[in-house]
């Protein structure tokens, strides 16, 4: 195997801080903000992409539990 052909380890990076306003903790999922918005309608517009803390993620899917199962319901 050449030196070209071998993966390159992955670098371990600093998480980001979840975006929910006035939480800081490190963030452990992402979503795309529109959907991310679905629960937490106060999310700055930051971006395309909305890191959340395991927490938020959790209540993120409590809140978009019904919707999501309807939409699954339509495949």
């Amino acid at each position: 195997m050449s030196p070209a052909d071998r993966p390159r380890p992955r670098v371990e990076q600093e998480p980001e801080p979840c975006l929910v306003p006035r939480c800081g903790s490190p963030s452990v999922r992402h979503l795309a903000l529109s959907e991310a918005r679905k629960g937490f309608p106060d999310l700055p517009e930051k971006g395309r992409r909305a890191p959340l803390c395991r927490e938020h993620y959790r209540a993120w899917k409590k809140a978009t539990r019904d919707s999501r199962k309807l939409d699954r319901l339509a495949w």
